[in-house]
């Protein structure tokens, strides 16, 4: 049967377009400091100079060394960023005299001089043209790397939220499914107070108990999806365990435990599967509320909803590119799991 749906999932284009967009992006999730134009921690360069510059905008940016080199592991490079060296002028003119370096500001167009042992007495490899392909945000940072590095975020919180839904949710229904009664009324009276209080205020709630931060919202999004998870595991377990080969489970004597997660649970992964895509892009919408909302990733860590709200003001001031770009980046990845999951749905349908 797996075979089969494979089968028909890559007969699927739509789906298999999806699943390559998703795996293009957890591409650049894990590799996003590698990717950045500016690999600094956070993409945290600020330029006040130039904020708000339109995509394709290019300027010369004169490197100052202002500490000794830190020497840095890749895997430290790859995990936070490289630790800045240099602090960074926007210039629009240079000139090297015997023993200075003469600057024009981009800011003021004051001039400004520097000894050329600051630079070893090669300036010329402390200066670089500098193009930002989506422009600059309100801080002057590079919006191409903001965007690259908070897809970390919004990728990574889809399979920590997934995850923590599964290991909840997977126990819980099979439990109150297999055994009904008494248990399974509990477990539902649980899991209906759980459902009736709106999705957003009960993860601002644990998010608040919990702290602000990155982790923060990882466990608390993950916290609050696990409700629906246990009810459609619940609801094929109840089906499920009438089948023969459960009742000849129990004939042979094994254990409770092994007929749920050794026969009954591998036999109704299809609408697990399916559910835990469609709560992955759920995900990815409730951590851009609540970087929204302000109590999501905080700042200077990228976020494409945190993003979006510090310029969605400058949609009426004549530069929507700084809130629709990363809009733009979450209604694609949403869409792409959302399809993923019709996909899915179509594929490992049994009747079909």
């Amino acid at each position: 049967m797996w075979q089969l749906a494979t089968i028909k999932f890559k007969k699927n284009k739509t789906g298999m377009f999806s699943l390559w967009f998703i795996i293009f992006c957890g591409f650049i999730a894990v590799f996003c400091y590698a990717l950045a134009p500016d690999n600094s921690s956070d993409a945290n360069q600020m330029h006040l100079e130039i904020h708000s510059k339109p995509p394709g905008f290019s300027v010369q940016l004169l490197k100052i060394p202002n500490q000794r080199e830190i020497n840095q592991s890749w895997f430290s490079i790859l995990s936070n960023g490289r630790k800045s060296t240099f602090t960074e002028i926007p210039i629009k003119s240079y000139i090297i005299t015997k023993n200075k370096l003469e600057v024009v500001k981009y800011s003021d167009g004051l001039t400004k001089e520097f000894n050329l042992s600051l630079f070893n007495n090669q300036p010329e490899k402390f200066i670089d043209n500098k193009t930002f392909y989506f422009g600059t945000d309100k801080y002057g940072r590079d919006l191409l790397s903001r965007l690259l590095i908070g897809a970390r975020i919004s990728f990574f919180i889809g399979f920590v939220a997934v995850f923590i839904s599964l290991l909840i949710g997977i126990p819980i229904g099979a439990i109150a499914g297999y055994f009904g009664g008494k248990i399974d009324t509990f477990i539902m009276w649980v899991i209906n107070i759980t459902w009736s209080i709106p999705t957003l205020l009960l993860v601002i709630a644990i998010t608040l108990t919990l702290g602000k931060g990155f982790w923060q919202v990882f466990i608390a999004v993950g916290l609050t999806m696990w409700v629906e998870v246990a009810r459609v595991v619940r609801g094929q377990v109840i089906t499920t365990k009438q089948q023969q080969y459960v009742e000849a489970a129990k004939a042979l004597g094994f254990s409770n435990f092994r007929i749920i997660f050794k026969h009954i649970l591998p036999n109704i992964l299809a609408p697990v599967i399916v559910i835990s895509a469609a709560n992955f892009a759920a995900a990815i919408l409730i951590e851009s509320g609540l970087s929204f909302l302000g109590i999501g990733a905080q700042p200077p860590t990228p976020s494409w909803g945190a993003m979006i709200k510090n310029h969605y003001n400058y949609i009426v001031l004549g530069k929507p590119f700084l809130a629709l770009i990363p809009g733009v980046a979450i209604m694609s990845l949403v869409m792409a799991f959302m399809l993923l999951g019709n996909s899915l749905r179509d594929a490992l349908d049994v009747k079909s």
